[in-house]
């Protein structure tokens, strides 16, 4: 038997839109919320304020889990401090263990907390790559020079 020729076109041949095209151009405008979402915000301003004093009422009568919140939205915590200790100079590759290693005693002696010496440790290893990239892109264009004479 052969297949009729109605069967062997593609089943999507006839698509109203190309590949990479939307299939709804005129669809809802970028940013449109959900109707569910805006009568949510609605219910959640009118009674915000209200909130807000009793929350500052029970904070000033001694309640502290109400001082953290008000606290926490105006005057948030710091992610980050300012550390400062000895790090050798980093002008090779290999001047990363040793730069290492006085993270490493600096966590030990107590001068940095694990968390400041990852992220010291993470500036270090960027400064590592780029030396190492500079290194090796002066090697290449030495041997290019050798190759060209």
């Amino acid at each position: 038997m052969t297949p009729d020729a109605e069967n062997s076109e593609p089943k999507q041949r006839g698509r109203p839109f190309e590949p990479g095209q939307s299939g709804n151009p005129a669809g809802k405008p970028r940013g449109t919320r959900h109707k569910a979402l805006i009568a949510l915000d609605a219910i959640g301003a009118e009674g915000a304020e209200d909130v807000l004093r009793k929350v500052v009422e029970d904070a000033k009568a001694g309640d502290m889990r109400a001082a953290e919140i008000l606290l926490r939205r105006v005057w948030p915590e710091r992610k980050g401090r300012l550390v400062e200790f000895q790090l050798p100079p980093i002008a090779t590759a290999a001047d990363t263990a040793k730069a290492a290693a006085a993270i490493v005693e600096a966590v030990a002696t107590g001068d940095l907390t694990p968390d400041e010496a990852q992220a010291v440790a993470g500036v270090v290893e960027v400064q590592r790559r780029a030396i190492e990239t500079a290194e090796l892109a002066e090697r290449i264009a030495a041997l290019e020079a050798r190759a060209g004479q």
